[in-house]
């Protein structure tokens, strides 16, 4: 059998709802002689009789409906994905991927997310808690849509030329001090103040990176006495007057009793978050709303 022409279905569609040729022909736009050689032509494809002779009239045939019911089924599945394609083409509908470092998730990439779940539904997308330089690699290998991230030394991967880049916002540190701490009350506090501190820095990725490299621009190398990957135990542990520790304001961890956190007076350490994705794709209708949706959210964050 060949394959079906739906524009032949078509026009057994329309004889059926017509009941003459030259009704169908006329709201086809063609002549009777062409609505009956295209019928005649659809039957030898199927291999059934569509048409049979009443006096002057044709009649469809049981195979001829047994058609048209299927046929149905076939117009309304192309309408579907005609609505389908539609709405992919103005970015309502497909799937994006997003991949972030732990205190982007809650800030910026959820509500985003959220965001798009309002606004276009159809829209899938899926993220993942990943820290550079990881995320770039699956960007490049095309594992994710789009990458979160921030300015590091150790994060070269944030100015590639393979990648367009979109600035979000800038993430100041705050430092947190415990109970009773001298400096909770000081007028002015420098990071140059806090260099006798025990310090207390994540395990690893760009908190502690960031936080190393200030405390060296401020011009002393800081004494890690604890290494936390968790903002809550790293708040517990100040709350237990085991050390200091350096704050995004991104984190926004839950306020713990006996911990003060508060902010630098003068140039305090921060990050240049932004979203990368692969040149090009910043074209793509649901890269393009995820990146919309994430400037949207960061103009929004009070940091």
């Amino acid at each position: 059998m060949e394959d079906l022409d739906l524009r032949k279905l078509r026009v057994l569609r329309e004889l059926s709802e017509r009941g003459t040729v030259s009704a169908a022909a006329e709201a086809l736009h063609l002549t009777p002689q062409a609505v009956s050689q295209q019928i005649s032509a659809l039957s030898r494809e199927l291999g059934v009789q569509l048409t049979e002779p009443s006096g002057r009239r044709i009649l469809l045939t049981g195979a001829a409906r047994t058609v048209l019911r299927h046929a149905d089924a076939v117009f309304s599945q192309v309408e579907q994905m005609h609505a389908a394609l539609a709405a992919h083409k103005n970015g309502l509908s497909g799937e994006v991927t997003v991949a972030g470092f732990s205190t982007t998730l809650s800030a910026l990439i959820l509500p985003a997310v959220a965001r798009l779940k309002e606004t276009r539904p159809m829209l899938r997308t899926s993220l993942a808690e990943v820290d550079p330089p990881e995320s770039f690699s699956m960007l490049h290998r095309g594992q994710t849509d789009v990458v979160i991230s921030a300015d590091t030394e150790q994060n070269p991967a944030g100015h590639d030329k393979r990648f367009h880049r979109v600035a979000l916002c800038v993430d100041p540190f705050d430092v947190a001090l415990p109970e009773g701490h001298s400096l909770i009350s000081s007028e002015r506090l420098e990071l140059a103040d806090l260099a006798d501190e025990n310090w207390i820095f994540a395990t690893t990725g760009m908190c502690h990176d960031i936080g190393v490299a200030a405390c060296a621009a401020a011009g002393f190398t800081p004494q890690a006495s604890h290494a936390i990957g968790d903002w809550d135990a790293t708040l517990a542990a100040v709350r237990l007057g085991l050390g200091v520790a350096l704050v995004p304001r991104l984190a926004k961890p839950a306020p713990r009793p006996k911990v003060t956190v508060r902010g630098f007076s003068g140039n305090a350490p921060r990050r240049n978050v932004f979203a990368a994705v692969r040149k090009g794709s910043e074209l793509s209708p649901e890269i393009a709303a995820m990146l919309d949706a994430l400037r949207s959210v960061a103009a929004e964050l009070v940091v």
